[in-house]
């Protein structure tokens, strides 16, 4: 079946009549709607309750004016990411099936999208190997969900996934357990590492899973398509995998693409070619039209302490953590790329996409 997809701004913390309105025109049915990735306005720390407040929200939405039962309307999968620092704006892109009548009949590989949940991952597993296994064999089953087979064909996998706390840090322990680590906020990152090799992993980038002592320290290894992000809402892995598949029929494409610095416009005009949109050599954005979905970048402060030759000092700040500097910094190079600040800007980069730069997925309108 074709699929739908479409960015709402999202209008205060709760907000959800952007998903509303596009039920009401008809665009697609409540039912529809098979997954939500979006950004919203916290901290993007373990305590940025944004995200449950807009996660609660949407699946509202889809509860009042859809027929599925609440126990179906909780699995569907919305990654949201918190944090819209510096001009980043608040918003959702909502993928939905919908009938052939919304699609075309064409023979190119158009847009797909395939969810699945890893197994149970225990507080021990992240950071090790386990944690590698288990979304490695999510990522499989969401791309045969997909229609994937390819895996050039995956362009974008979203992720969420569970960080450390308190509690279970403490479980691990009553268990006779360890944990890779108990700072809770680095757990973040550690998180999205370890989901990230295992993207690689599932998708041939890496060949094995990497030993205990080269996760989260090798960032030789990465996955070109992963955004891995974590928080506190569930404790498996929510895969959903992006790419295009023959006999969609979906009026999209995405593609892919590397920024190799936090500055790499570049990398974003690729990704943008990727997904099959004709540019020229030195694009502007008044050159996309209404053809651009949406992009959806992972950002990372360089360890090297450097942008291309030149001193940073986001590392040394005390004042204002490096995820949040980060993730303004490469908001704003994103938005005036694509003149548009709606964008999918997401921290925690580490083994996604090379040191100090990032995947770049973007979506685009193929007629």
């Amino acid at each position: 079946m074709p699929f739908e997809v479409r960015k709402v701004e999202i209008k205060s913390v709760s907000d959800a009549s952007g998903l509303a309105e596009l039920i009401e025109d008809g665009v697609f049915a409540a039912d529809d709607v098979i997954a939500v990735i979006g950004k919203t306005e916290g901290n993007g720390g373990v305590n940025d309750y944004t995200r449950i407040l807009s996660d609660q929200a949407f699946r509202g939405v889809l509860m009042d004016k859809g027929s599925r039962p609440e126990d179906e309307v909780k699995e569907i999968p919305m990654a949201w990411s918190g944090g819209c620092d510096g001009v980043i704006t608040p918003h959702a892109t909502v993928f939905a099936k919908v009938g052939e009548d919304k699609g075309v009949d064409t023979d190119e590989k158009r847009l797909s999208v395939g969810f699945a949940m890893s197994d149970v991952l225990l507080p021990e597993d992240i950071g090790r190997p386990a944690m590698v296994e288990k979304v490695a064999e999510g990522v499989k089953r969401a791309m045969a969900e997909a229609g994937i087979d390819d895996v050039a064909d995956v362009h974008y996998v979203q992720t969420k996934t569970p960080l450390l706390v308190l509690d279970t840090i403490a479980d691990a322990h009553r268990r006779g357990e360890t944990v890779v680590t108990e700072d809770t906020l680095y757990s973040m990152d550690i998180s999205n590492g370890t989901t990230g090799l295992g993207i690689a992993y599932a998708l041939g980038e890496v060949e094995e899973v990497p030993p205990a002592e080269e996760i989260c320290h090798n960032t030789d290894l990465y996955s070109s398509v992963a955004s891995c992000s974590s928080g506190v809402e569930l404790d498996r892995a929510q895969i959903v995998v992006v790419g295009n598949a023959a006999g969609s029929g979906s009026r999209y494409r995405v593609g892919h693409s590397e920024m190799k610095d936090a500055i790499d416009q570049d990398g974003i005009w690729d990704a943008i070619r990727s997904a099959g949109l004709e540019l020229p050599d030195r694009p502007h954005h008044t050159d996309l039209g209404d053809r651009l979905v949406g992009v959806f970048l992972k950002c990372e402060a360089d360890a090297r302490g450097t942008l291309r030759g030149r001193r940073q000092l986001m590392l040394d700040d005390s004042d204002v953590h490096h995820h949040r500097q980060i993730k303004g910094a490469v908001g704003g190079v994103t938005a005036a790329t694509v003149g548009d600040p709606a964008v999918f800007v997401s921290v925690g980069a580490l083994h996604q996409g090379p040191q100090g730069g990032g995947p770049v997925a973007a979506i685009v309108r193929a007629d």
